[in-house]
């Protein structure tokens, strides 16, 4: 796949205005600060390449335990782990870049998430409990619940836990057990492990990932994961 330049949304705006020739006659100087532009996201992928370079010589190491909820095969040569906050709309965007991604590569990719609510997000800390408290009963009711909460943000930032119930419901899984479970030390310590571990990385915002190691921070397109996918992939 080609790579991607990323420019600012004005630029492709101005990219598409209806009578470009025109535009430039009057305002020459939009040559000048296109060219400025096209030169500042070369130097900026460039950067972003010697960077990537260093994690792929040396990765970064999330801890990945057998109990961890991993959707895709064990077998697969790539594991992306997400660092996530349900309530982040960011998140969200992270969430339906991972679901292309596993379109894309099917058997390829295996797919994690560990957690970093943020303390301004109300129900970002419950809905992580919630999250470990379903994997407790089911793996794949846990990706479930994953899917159904970044579909229906909005949802949650009105109904609340009434509405992180209402999904546990719907997926099947047990709502009694799960209120047992949410405040378990278990649920407790595997939130505080990967909080510490997003800390050590050096991830103070959400959405964050690693891919094989690599780091990739914010919602970036799907192409910024399928560069350093397939750059895996051809090394393997």
């Amino acid at each position: 796949m080609k790579n991607l330049l990323l420019f600012p949304l004005f630029f492709f705006a101005a990219c598409t205005a209806g009578n470009k020739d025109t535009a430039l006659n009057k305002t020459p100087d939009i040559m000048e600060q296109i060219k400025a532009r096209q030169e500042f996201e070369r130097r900026r992928q460039l950067a972003l390449r010697e960077q990537q370079d260093q994690y792929f010589k040396n990765p970064l190491k999330p801890q990945l335990a057998e109990n961890q909820v991993f959707r895709g095969p064990a077998s697969a040569k790539i594991t992306i782990v997400e660092y996530t906050d349900f309530e982040c709309p960011f998140c969200s965007r992270g969430a339906e870049t991972m679901k292309v991604l596993r379109t894309n590569f099917g058997s390829k990719v295996r797919f994690t998430v560990k957690h970093l609510p943020l303390s301004f997000h109300r129900y970002a800390m419950l809905s992580a409990q919630y999250y470990e408290a379903v994997a407790l009963q089911s793996k794949d009711k846990a990706g479930e619940f994953h899917d159904r909460v970044f579909e229906a943000q909005d949802a949650l930032k009105s109904g609340g836990e009434k509405f992180l119930e209402k999904v546990v419901t719907d997926i099947g899984a047990d709502l009694a057990q799960v209120k047992k479970d949410l405040n378990s030390k278990s649920v407790k310590a595997k939130i505080d492990s990967d909080i510490a571990e997003a800390n050590r990385f050096g991830f103070t915002g959400t959405p964050a990932f690693l891919v094989n190691g690599v780091p990739i921070k914010g919602a970036q397109p799907p192409q910024a994961f399928v560069d350093v996918i397939e750059r895996h992939l051809s090394s393997n």
